[in-house]
């Protein structure tokens, strides 16, 4: 059987290569290549408005990993923006929930990663906490820049991501909002400090949420068990 297929979705920025100097759909390669290293097979997934692209895109893929990047709109969870609350992409917030209504619709399994993560809360009716530091009162979890918190969290036993990852390890995190509900997610691991740091789907779907980058440290459990989930949903399809 050829290797699953998995949608990542993108950042749009304007990017500088070459003689060129504009906007581009790009994402860090470590996704990719941690995608690959667990069995997967990359499929980079643009924000498009065309209508029925969401269903088009889910339909051919074994798997999803909704990106980090950006925060997301804050009217999305009928919040006024934070004075720390920037740079929101409406055209990435629209193309992912539609990505997110599409795999839910067939059971796709499903990894939210830092923002990724936050959209899935939102996008199950939840909100968030939009400045993170204002509730723990340290800047740990994204410290600024391009430097990632190192960040201790505590799984949940019983959980997927307990079984995936142990039940404690050092990530690496870079995210300044956090989650505040999520309707119908279990609460998976959490900081010492109590922010949330993961979440999933009762039930057998693989459908996890995490605010740490498991695409840059030598924690792969939470992909091979995507990459895995996703071999099982295309022999059962």
């Amino acid at each position: 059987m050829s290797p699953p297929l998995i949608g990542l979705t993108v950042y749009r920025e304007v990017a500088a290569w070459g003689v060129w100097e504009q906007r581009a759909d790009l994402l860090p390669a470590q996704y990719a290549e941690a995608v690959t290293s667990v069995g997967g097979v990359p499929v980079l997934l643009p924000p498009t408005d065309a209508a029925g692209a969401a269903e088009a895109a889910v339909s051919r893929l074994d798997g999803l990993v909704i990106s980090g990047g950006a925060d997301v709109e804050p009217a999305r969870y009928d919040a006024e923006p934070h004075p720390r609350t920037a740079g929101w992409r409406p055209d990435r917030d629209a193309w992912e929930t539609a990505l997110l209504d599409a795999a839910d619709a067939v059971g796709l399994p499903v990894l939210g990663v830092c923002r990724g993560m936050q959209v899935m809360a939102v996008h199950a009716g939840g909100r968030l906490d939009q400045h993170t530091p204002d509730l723990v009162g340290h800047d740990e979890h994204s410290p600024g820049g391009d430097v990632f918190g190192d960040v201790e969290v505590i799984t949940e036993p019983g959980t997927r991501v307990a079984g995936l990852v142990g039940p404690a390890l050092a990530v690496s995190c870079h995210h300044h909002q956090s989650v505040a509900e999520h309707p119908g997610f279990t609460a998976a691991a959490r900081a010492a400090d109590g922010t949330l740091e993961a979440m999933e789907s009762p039930g057998d779907r693989f459908c996890v949420g995490v605010q740490w980058h498991p695409e840059t440290a030598a924690d792969v459990g939470l992909l091979a068990g995507l990459v895995a989930a996703a071999a099982a949903y295309r022999s059962a399809s």
